[in-house]
This record gives structure tokens, C-alpha cells and sequence, in this order.
């Protein structure tokens, strides 16, 4: 998160974690202020933290980011939202920068206050780093096994710039314009509107086309800081178009990361739905095979009942013909195994049980599902359904 020109980041540990361990509390900072934009759960409960955050992106600049995980300041009434408040003034007052310049994004358990204590003893221990983008990224998992972050560097007129991001999420995995945390930062010089209209566009086919378990949480945030120091014109309409495919592959990265960490998971699951009458159908086909607990659950059990595809695909309101419908099976990153038909034009067309046993068996599934309606598609990427999932989720809190 700190590789573009002028952000530091740190974290530490105060507690705020029921281990009780490892960093819990991280900040983001930028040496000038930056044009933001962000997209957020549509979730009809939404966290303190998000409505705080949401205000502020829409009044204007921001220069610092605290993050922290363990308590997510969710379903805590008023209380919550002066706790988020004295959290930015705390920040601010440490960054020496103003209150109103400060987000914040909480990560947890819902219904739980924040521990103001420990969070005043955290933000002391802080330091804002130049190389601590690495910390900031460990200090915002919750179930999270691994760290996700990724920093690419392009160029716009000969002026470089670089696109990094960080993000957590493992469980309540299944967004709707927004997903878990996730905080890209770039030292482009980007148009407020443009910035927004990109950053929707990257949401929706990278974040919004995955799931873990078919829920959403009260927290759910991206944001996008863009602080220019890269020293290009303001970016805007089709001068943009580069910088927009690189929003767009820091957000895949981020995206496709988190659900190859879902909770329990073991294999990654890869939709593609092409020949569909338009882009939103193909979106919705993909993302509803993808999310299908029985399409999730045959994959872990390596059953190549195709059955569970056709049928979720079914139910995904998309237009379709099923006399035209085509089923295909392959591994990813399988070097022998060629790609699998399991159904033509509608019927079962024979295929080798075991072989496709093999390759529901790899670690990156792929689901191909030809429509043969129209000329749009889309990807979606879930992964499979185990019984870890059960028991993660069945003592999330004891």
C-alpha cells in the first residue's frame, strides 16, 4: 500500500483481537491530501465506521485512513458513532492533519463497542512508515490466513505511476457494491468524478463478482486514495483507460485473493458465462452458479454432478434457451487436461467420471457455461463449502 510516492502506514497490537494477539490496529497516511471515492455495503444495517467514512469521502479530500479489526462497531446505537469520531480525532491529532481528512473502517465481531482505552494505547505505539504497508495489510485480518496485497506500476504520457492496494476478508463473503475492507492507493493525479466512476467500474466485475458464503457484512468498504504526486495531468474520460485497467487488475488481485482464503476453503472455483444477452445477465448467471452451496459442496466432495451447475444457473433469472446450453469442466492450471464437456445443447454428453473427479479435485476449479444466446459474458469466483466453514462459524465468538 505504500510502494506509490508519498503514503506511509503502520500497526499495532492493543488488544482489540479476542486472541489477544498479533496487530490489530493500522494506519494510513499521504503527505498531501488525496481525491478519494469509495463504494459501500448496501446492507441496510451499516456500521458506524462506514457512515462516518461515507460522509466524509462525499465532503472531500482525505489525507489518513485507522483501521482496525476484532470489534467491528456495528448495532452499537449512538455510542458507536462517537466512538469512530474520538477515533478520527485521535488519528488526526497524532498525523497532525484534520479531523474531518480521516476514515475509519472497523472489522469483527458486530454488537461489540470499540475499546476506546486500548485503541488511545494503540494509536501511541503506531508509527507511519514508508515501508509499513506490509503491516497495515496483517493488522486488518480477522479470519484471514494470509495477507492480501498487491502493487503494480504503469504509465500514462511517459509519466509513471503506481496502483496498490491492500484488503482483508474470509467469511460474510458476498457483496453488493462493496466487499469486506479493501484500500487501493495511487499517487496518480486522478478527476474526482472519473476517480468514482472507475472505482465502480473495477467493483463491479472483480469484487462484486465473488462469494464465500452468500452473506454481506454491516462494514463492507473499498476506497480508493489518489494523492497525484506522480505528477501527471488530472486524469479523466478515455486519457483515463489506462489507468482505469489498472485500478481494475489491483481489484481482481484483490478480490480473487480473498476467496481463494475463504473460510475453510480449499479450492478456488472459477465461473465463466459467455453468450449471454447482456452484461448484467451474464454477471448474474456467473455470480449465482458460483454461490450455489450445492455447486460449492460437490466441488469439495470432487462429484461431478453437473446437475448442480444447470440447475443454479436456472434459477438466476437470465434468459436462456436450455436446447442451446453447454457445460464444460477443466483445471485451471492443469498442463495435460483438456477442458471437459459434461452438457451440449441441453443434454448429458458422456465424459470420463474419474477423470472429472481429477479435476474437480485441483486446486482452481473452472466452470465454463456457454449460453449461445448473445455475445456478453462474465467470471465470478466462489470457492468450495467444507466442513471448516461449519466449525469456524459455529464458535466465531467462544
Amino acid at each position: 500500500m505504500t510502494s506509490p510516492r508519498g503514503f506511509h502506514a503502520g500497526a499495532a497490537a492493543c488488544g482489540l483481537r479476542s486472541s489477544g494477539t498479533g496487530p490489530d490496529l493500522a494506519l494510513l497516511y499521504s503527505d498531501v491530501p488525496c481525491t478519494t471515492a469509495g463504494v459501500f455495503t448496501t446492507l441496510r444495517i451499516k456500521a458506524a465506521p462506514l457512515l462516518l467514512t461515507r460522509r466524509r469521502v462525499r465532503r472531500g479530500l482525505l489525507r489518513a485512513v485507522v483501521a482496525n479489526a476484532g470489534q467491528a462497531n456495528a448495532c452499537t446505537g449512538p455510542e458507536g458513532m462517537q466512538d469512530a469520531i474520538l477515533t478520527t480525532r485521535l488519528t488526526a491529532a497524532k498525523l497532525g492533519v484534520a479531523a474531518g481528512e480521516v476514515a475509519v473502517a472497523s472489522t469483527g465481531v458486530v454488537g461489540v463497542r470499540l475499546d476506546m482505552d486500548k485503541v488511545r494505547r494503540g494509536l501511541e505505539r503506531v508509527s507511519v512508515l514508508p515501508e509499513g504497508g506490509h503491516d497495515f495489510a496483517r493488522a486488518i485480518m480477522t479470519t484471514d490466513t494470509v495477507p492480501k496485497e498487491i502493487a503494480l506500476q504503469s504509465e500514462i504520457g511517459r509519466v509513471p505511476f503506481t496502483v496498490a492496494g491492500a484488503a482483508k476478508g474470509s467469511g460474510m463473503i458476498h457483496p453488493d457494491m462493496a466487499t469486506m475492507l479493501a484500500f487501493i492507493t495511487t499517487d496518480a493525479a486522478v478527476d474526482a468524478g472519473f476517480l468514482e466512476q472507475a472505482l465502480r467500474r473495477a467493483v463491479a466485475t472483480t469484487f462484486n463478482m465473488i462469494t464465500v458464503d452468500g452473506d454481506t457484512s454491516p462494514n463492507d468498504t473499498v476506497l480508493v486514495m489518489a494523492n497525484g504526486l506522480a505528477g501527471n495531468a488530472s486524469l479523466g474520460g478515455e486519457a483515463g483507460e489506462t489507468f482505469v485497467q489498472a485500478l481494475e487488475a489491483v481489484c481482481r488481485h484483490l478480490a480473487v485473493s480473498i476467496v481463494r482464503d475463504g473460510e475453510g476453503a480449499t479450492r478456488l472455483i472459477e465461473v465463466r458465462v459467455e453468450g449471454a444477452l447482456s452484461p448484467t445477465e451474464a454477471r448474474r448467471a456467473a455470480h449465482t452458479i458460483a454461490s450455489s452451496n450445492l455447486v460449492k459442496a460437490a466441488v469439495y466432495g470432487q462429484d461431478p454432478n453437473w446437475g448442480r451447475v444447470a440447475t443454479a444457473l436456472g434459477r438466476s433469472r437470465t434468459r436462456l434457451n436450455p436446447s442451446k446450453l453447454d457445460i464444460f469442466l477443466s483445471a485451471a492450471q492443469s498442463r495435460t487436461q483438456q477442458e471437459m464437456c459434461l452438457m451440449r445443447g441441453g443434454t448429458p454428453h458422456p465424459f470420463d467420471k474419474a477423470e472429472a473427479g481429477t479435476l474437480l479435485g485441483a486446486k482452481e476449479v473452472v466452470f465454463r457455461v456457454a449460453l449461445n444466446m448473445g455475445a456478453e459474458s462474465a467470471t465470478a469466483w466462489g470457492c468450495d463449502l467444507t466442513p471448516d466453514y461449519v466449525t469456524i462459524n459455529s464458535a466465531y465468538t467462544t
